[in-house]
C-alpha cells in the first residue's frame, strides 16, 4: 500500500493514553526494512499534525499485526500506558480475536487449544512447526470455530493465546486450511492476487489508566473477496467471544 498517508488513518478510539486505529493490509506495524510508511510512524505524524507538537510524538508500540493482516490494534501515547499495556499482552490479559477465511473446511470445525512449536528462520521471513524439544522453538496456542462454509472456503473464528509471528496462517496451514490469498504458506490452495483473508476484529483490554475494559471490533473489507461469500455481519453484531462459550 504505497499511497497510504497519515491522512488516510481510521481512528477508532482516542484519549490521553491511547490511541485505537484500524490497521489497513499491507501497511507495516511498525518502521521496517522496506522504509514504506508504517503505522507507528504515520500515528506521530497524525499527533503532530493534531496536536500542533514541536518535533516528534510519542507513540508506543505494544503489539504487532503481520504486514498483509489488517485490523485493530491499539498503541500508546505515553511511556506509562505503553508498559502497562505491554505487561498485560506478557500476562495474557489482553483479548485477540479475527475472523480468517481458509480453503477447503477443517476436520474438527472447532477446537480449543490448538498448539504446534514455532520457529523462525529470519533470513527467509518464514515460519515452521518443529517438535516440542527443538532449540529455540516457542508454543503456539489459539482456538479457532467454524462460522460458515461457502464455494470451498470456511470462515472461522479465531482466538488467540500467543502472539507468534505469523501463527495463524502456519497454524491452520499445518492442519491443512491454509489462509485465501497465503502465497507464503498456502501450499499451492491459494488463488493469486488477493489481499490474506485474516482480519484482527476484535481487541479488548483494560485501559491503562482509568481500569475500564475496553473492546473494539472493526469489520473486515465486507466487499471484497472472498469476504463478500459470507454473512460477516451476522457474527459481528454478537460479541464475538459468546461463540466459545
Amino acid at each position: 500500500m504505497t499511497d497510504f498517508s497519515y491522512k488516510d488513518l481510521e481512528i477508532v478510539y482516542e484519549d490521553n493514553h491511547v490511541v485505537v486505529v484500524v490497521k489497513p493490509q499491507n501497511v507495516p506495524s511498525c518502521p521496517d526494512e522496506t522504509g514504506d510508511l508504517d503505522m507507528q510512524t504515520a500515528i506521530k505524524q497524525y499527533l503532530v499534525e493534531k496536536y500542533d507538537k514541536p518535533g516528534d510524538a510519542y507513540v508506543g508500540l505494544v503489539h504487532r499485526l503481520d504486514r498483509p493482516t489488517g485490523g485493530v490494534m491499539v498503541y500508546a501515547k505515553t511511556s506509562k500506558a505503553a508498559a502497562r499495556l505491554c505487561d498485560a499482552i506478557k500476562s495474557g490479559e489482553v483479548e485477540k480475536k479475527y475472523l480468517a477465511v481458509v480453503a477447503g473446511s477443517p476436520k474438527e470445525k472447532c477446537v480449543n487449544g490448538l498448539t504446534h512449536y514455532l520457529i523462525k528462520n529470519p533470513q527467509k521471513n518464514v515460519v515452521m512447526v518443529v517438535p516440542m524439544a527443538t532449540e529455540g522453538a516457542k508454543r503456539a496456542t489459539l482456538d479457532y470455530r467454524t462460522l460458515a462454509e461457502s464455494n470451498g472456503m470456511s470462515l472461522l473464528s479465531v482466538r488467540l493465546h500467543t502472539g507468534r509471528a505469523h501463527q495463524i496462517r502456519v497454524q491452520m496451514a499445518t492442519i491443512g486450511v491454509p489462509l485465501f490469498g497465503d502465497q507464503k504458506y498456502g501450499q499451492g490452495k491459494s488463488p493469486v492476487g488477493y489481499n490474506l483473508a485474516l482480519w484482527a476484529t476484535e481487541l479488548k483490554f483494560v485501559h491503562p489508566t482509568t481500569k475500564e475494559t475496553l473492546v473494539f471490533r472493526v469489520y473486515p473489507p465486507v466487499h471484497d473477496v472472498p469476504w463478500k461469500f459470507f454473512d460477516v455481519s451476522r457474527y459481528l453484531s454478537i460479541r464475538i467471544k459468546s461463540i466459545y462459550e
